[in-house]
């Protein structure tokens, strides 16, 4: 039996049941699987305790921190890296293999990892996968403290990134990203996404002296830059639909595209109601999306 991957693999979840299963069924290389559950009432955390995996309960009182960062904080690791993923998000032999050959010689302290969408019960194979720093050494760092005043629904870090200590590398394996939940609970889930960029952008352009802005990624600061901006989402859909040749998925792929840039479009009216009118919040309305 080839010996288990040395990362703990933590799963955050909240009414889940309808790909979990098939989640934590590819996780058998991996050392521990812990659950985080945010009080599901589906058949979550039954179907995570019949596989075998740890199940933690997660409560969010509205402000820092959030289920990763809470978890890094409360969770006693047995392992030296910890790797986030959703339960939508499906790992192959080929991602488990690549980790067993570059984790033990690394210097590195954590690792993007690259993911395809499935959009309109399609996998789009172009376009661009999205990335994420997902797996990283256990005390290496944590997401970004954000104090969001329930700027959405959202109660875990969805667009924070890990301020890591020390070098990240990235993994060649793709992994799959299976949210294809019909194009309604994506135009609600990046409502409320959009809504928290939003909240996010306008928070660090009031940042000014010695309060000081945080630390950016070069991808955070190009959006940040350019969200507000008459030629953004124009950008966004030209870069995607044409330089990623988003265009060979076919028809999914055109919607993709579209839907992306009028993303980025909502940001930048929200950001400019949000300067207009800096006192009236813009309410979390979708409590079921992440």
């Amino acid at each position: 039996m080839a010996e288990l991957l040395p990362v703990t693999v933590v799963v955050p979840t909240l009414n889940e049941e309808r790909m979990l299963a098939e989640c934590l069924s590819r996780l058998t290389r991996f050392a521990q699987v812990v659950v985080v559950d945010s009080g599901s009432k589906d058949r979550t955390v039954e179907i995570a305790k019949a596989h075998g995996a740890e199940v933690l309960s997660f409560e969010w009182n509205g402000r820092f921190p959030k289920k990763r960062n809470w978890t890094l904080a409360t969770h006693t690791f047995h392992t030296p890296w910890v790797f986030f993923l959703d339960a939508d998000e499906l790992v192959s032999e080929g991602f488990c293999d690549e980790l067993a050959a570059t984790l033990p010689t690394t210097s590195h302290s954590g690792f993007w990892v690259s993911y395809t969408n499935w959009f309109l019960g399609r996998r789009l194979r172009h376009g661009g996968a999205n990335r994420k720093l997902a797996l990283f050494r256990v005390g290496a760092g944590e997401y970004e403290r954000i104090d969001d005043m329930r700027w959405s629904s959202l109660d875990m870090e969805v667009h924070e990134h890990p301020v890591l200590v020390g070098t990240t590398g990235a993994f060649r394996a793709v992994l799959e990203h299976k949210d294809d939940r019909g194009y309604a609970h994506w135009l609600a889930k990046h409502n409320d996404y959009s809504t928290w960029e939003a909240h996010r952008l306008h928070a660090l352009l009031r940042m000014t002296g010695e309060e000081g802005r945080p630390k950016l990624t070069w991808r955070q600061n190009v959006k940040y830059h350019g969200v507000g901006r008459f030629w953004f989402p124009w950008a966004q859909f030209v870069y995607g639909y044409v330089v990623r040749a988003g265009f060979l998925d076919g028809y999914p792929g055109f919607v993709y595209a579209c839907s992306k840039a009028v993303y980025f479009w909502h940001i930048g009216v929200k950001v400019r109601e949000l300067k207009a009118r800096p006192n009236q919040a813009t309410p979390a309305n979708n409590k079921d999306c992440r």
